[in-house]
């Protein structure tokens, strides 16, 4: 079992929800601090600062300076100008928060000042467009905002209208679009993530349980292949939530909320093809959030429903995953974050 410290977010307003944001080694948690359902969590980086979605029919983004021992002082808190906002991403200068309002569609950006508080929003970008899924895409659903590796564009993911948009980010603090990205209707994309070395990028989609991989060059996405995030022969409802990959990019991690496993991917050289090679149980219900420990030996997955963090680890030339001691016990989580 590791010992690596880590941040757990969760939802607190939900029955038997917790109390805020946790903090320790995975057999020793404790509350860092106290605020409504903190369900996503990121660093500066310079690793001084924590910030946090407060996923609420009134959305905020609070901000929380990171003690020496890892216990966190908050600092303040700020409206998204919308409805549950359910991720959030520092940009590379350092100089802006950007937050996904899931519920209402929009994209809140909040300059970030010396002291790692938080100002007032310099934009609220109200996405349109809706989607064939009536009941899931009624609407626009941001559900992600993320960088390039070069951190020349931004991208925010819209579940509502299957789209992916691609920004520059001015140092006004706001985004202007230059491309966009169209996914197969009813997908339902959700998050992103780059290939570290090469032009490429991987899209999991909720709503019809695939991986999109996509060449990328300047801004520019465009779809190379696109897979399942389930075995062959797998039935019942699924709704994949969180990719990651990993740090040499010879394999991507995926959650599948339904199956209640973690689906591994082998990537191509080129970073243009990947194959599934395993799916394992996720060691809980609802996997929400996965994320790699510092070192990358380890993967951390937090299964929301069954109130518990499992993990896992890899194998370090086959990518595999093994599930490793016991599943920490806390109050749905939905966000790891390692210290």
């Amino acid at each position: 079992m590791t010992s690596e410290r880590i941040y757990v977010g969760s939802y607190t307003t939900q029955a038997g929800g917790g109390e805020g944001i946790g903090f320790g080694p995975i057999d020793a948690m404790t509350v860092a601090a106290t605020t409504d359902d903190p369900s996503f969590l990121t660093r500066s980086a310079d690793g001084r600062f924590l910030y946090a979605t407060n996923e609420l029919e009134a959305g905020r983004v609070s901000a929380f300076a990171i003690q020496e021992d890892g216990s966190l002082e908050f600092l303040n808190d700020q409206p998204t100008g919308g409805a549950h906002p359910c991720h959030l991403a520092v940009d590379p200068s350092g100089n802006f928060l950007l937050s996904a309002n899931y519920s209402s569609g929009s994209v809140a950006i909040h300059p970030i000042a010396e002291d790692g508080s938080l100002g007032e929003a310099t934009q609220i970008l109200q996405r349109e467009g809706t989607g064939p899924n009536e009941e899931r895409q009624e609407g626009p659903h941001a559900h992600q905002v993320a960088f390039d590796p070069a951190g020349a564009y931004a991208f925010d993911i819209d579940l509502g209208s299957d789209s992916v948009y691609v920004s520059t980010l001015t140092s006004e603090g706001r985004l202007e679009e230059v491309a966009r990205l169209a996914v197969h209707p009813g997908a339902g994309p959700r998050h992103l993530v780059f290939h570290p070395r090469v032009g490429a990028a991987y899209l999991i989609n909720e709503l019809n349980s695939t991986l999109i991989v996509c060449s990328y060059s300047d801004g520019k996405l465009a779809i190379a292949q696109t897979l399942s995030t389930r075995p062959e022969g797998a039935e019942g409802d699924n709704f994949p939530a969180e990719v990651l990959i990993s740090a040499d990019g010879r394999f991507v991690y995926g959650s599948n909320r339904g199956d209640d496993s973690i689906a591994v991917f082998a990537v191509g050289d080129d970073g243009l093809s990947a194959e599934l090679i395993q799916t394992i149980d996720s060691g809980g219900t609802w996997p929400r959030h996965l994320a790699l420990s510092n070192d990358g030996t380890q993967l951390y997955a937090a299964n929301e429903r069954s109130d518990s963090v499992a993990v896992f680890t890899i194998g370090r030339t086959s990518g595999v995953l093994s599930a490793t001691g016991t599943p920490l016990t806390w109050p749905k989580p939905v966000c790891v974050l390692p210290a």
